[in-house]
């Protein structure tokens, strides 16, 4: 059981505490070019762990590989976050405008926790430190067997949104898996 106290500096930073008396101060904000090499190693260590579930393969350098990364420093509806606690990385999310559905506009690509930081509330405050950062019509997917996303994601974003969010399954040209979206466009939503 985590008990959260939260002082929100930049985009956001809390102190997370469980039953182990573990404190660390999180941290998410956008990140810096210079934390492009960071971040690329952290979507290894991510399609790693995704591999479980997707059947993706590593190149002849053993590496999985992200194509895309650049675009998240060179386009405007591209934005990547980075996660620090005690200024050591534990986390990122990728957000671009590449939607399921024609009425939405921000699309979470990606988003990552090391497995050592998992289950201290830190993954669900990062998401909505993004959320508030970034006000708007919003898609959040997660693969067919992936059910720990699942999970987290539906609680989190019954939580952030006071249950008023929307979910399926698509299977189309542009997703294949469960699939919420929501509106937070208006004044931010308080978490409880």
């Amino acid at each position: 059981m985590c008990v959260r106290v939260c002082q929100l500096y930049g985009i956001g930073s809390c102190k997370v505490s469980n039953q182990e008396s573990l404190v660390a101060n999180v941290i998410v904000r956008r990140a810096e070019l210079s934390e492009k090499v960071a971040i690329r190693n952290l979507l290894e260590l991510y399609t790693h762990d995704l591999s479980e579930f997707w059947p993706n393969e590593v190149d002849e350098h053993g590496l999985f590989g992200y194509p895309t990364l650049d675009y998240y420093w060179r386009e405007p509806d591209h934005t990547p976050f980075i996660f620090t606690v005690d200024d050591n990385y534990v986390g990122f999310a990728l957000v671009n405008n590449d939607v399921c559905l024609p009425e939405n506009k921000l699309w979470m690509a990606q988003f990552f926790v090391m497995r050592r930081y998992r289950g201290r509330g830190i993954a669900r405050e990062a998401a909505i430190a993004i959320f508030d950062e970034m006000p708007g019509k919003w898609e959040v997917g997660q693969i067919p067997l992936n059910k720990p996303a699942q999970i987290f994601w539906r609680k989190t974003i019954l939580a952030y949104t006071k249950n008023k969010f929307n979910e399926t399954y698509l299977e189309n040209d542009a997703w294949h898996g469960t699939l919420q979206w929501f509106d937070n466009s208006r004044p931010p939503l308080e978490v409880s």
